[in-house]
């Protein structure tokens, strides 16, 4: 199944709802460190239980450090969830898009391989996630810019993704000093 580009303007958390009455979940995607010039590209992948929210699962960039560690210990208390990562060599041999992409779907793959339920649908910030070439290729995969506004889900992966690249940038800044890795959060 090939992504779904969608224009429709949908509520906060419609395909959410609309999963979670049909008693599925669903998988949400996104990703941190695009913009940054230095360390990896981080994506993560989430599943919200049914019908669980938390106030603070919104865009990881309007969070405070306070406010981003909260979310991200309610996420790994009560959701399923993976990492996937896209090192600068990667970046550096097939380009930033690509390496996301690949990034992205080692994220949901891990999460589906790793988790005791399988998401009826993928919902992706922006990029364009195929899985053609996968054993999960009927899952739909949905992708919508603004995507952590639009759905809890996506949220839930972009804070898990920031909070992930943020320790592992504050860990190399002690290996490699002098370059201030600390401070490329990569937004």
């Amino acid at each position: 199944m090939t992504a779904k580009k969608t224009n429709i303007v949908y509520k906060k958390n419609f395909l959410e709802n609309q999963a979670w009455s049909q008693n599925n979940l669903v998988c949400g995607v996104d990703e941190v460190g695009r913009g940054c010039l230095s360390g990896p590209l981080v994506t993560s992948a989430v599943i919200l239980p049914k019908q669980k929210d938390h106030r603070l699962l919104k865009d990881s960039k309007t969070l405070s450090q306070k406010e981003l560690l909260e979310a991200y210990n309610w996420i790994t208390k009560h959701c399923q969830y993976s990492i996937g990562l896209s090192s600068n060599q990667e970046i550096d041999k097939l380009n930033i898009w690509q390496s996301t992409l690949i990034a992205m779907k080692r994220a949901v793959i891990t999460l589906i391989v790793t988790s005791s339920v399988k998401p009826s649908a993928i919902l992706v910030d922006a990029m364009p996630l195929k899985l053609q070439d996968t054993a999960y290729k009927q899952i739909p995969v949905y992708h919508f810019t603004k995507g952590e506004s639009k759905s809890t889900s996506i949220a839930a992966a972009s804070i898990i993704a920031k909070v992930y690249r943020d320790r592992l940038m504050r860990k190399l800044d002690t290996i490699f000093p002098g370059y201030h890795l600390k401070d490329h959060k990569g937004y």
